[in-house]
């Protein structure tokens, strides 16, 4: 099952793109770049993702990148991810 990872294009400040990329090598994910997701500024303050469907946020995109990882490998087993 695929799961999609989707993030605004005026997040890579953070150097979220950069990070998130490197997801589509390691999980059955589709990273998706969008011009907007409209969450209103949010793309400013830090980075974040929305993975299958939910608001991921972290304080630095590697951070960022940990998070959505623990969480693809707890969706893969089959378990609820833990944050």
């Amino acid at each position: 099952m695929t799961i999609y990872i989707e993030f605004c294009t005026s997040n890579s400040y953070f150097g979220t793109d950069q990070a998130l990329q490197k997801l589509e090598g390691q999980y059955d994910c589709q990273v998706i770049e969008y011009g907007c997701l409209t969450s209103c500024g949010q793309c400013y303050l830090m980075p974040f993702a929305y993975v299958d469907g939910d608001w991921v946020e972290a304080p630095t995109a590697e951070e960022l990148y940990d998070k959505i990882c623990r969480r693809l490998e707890a969706l893969a087993e089959g378990r609820e991810p833990e944050d």
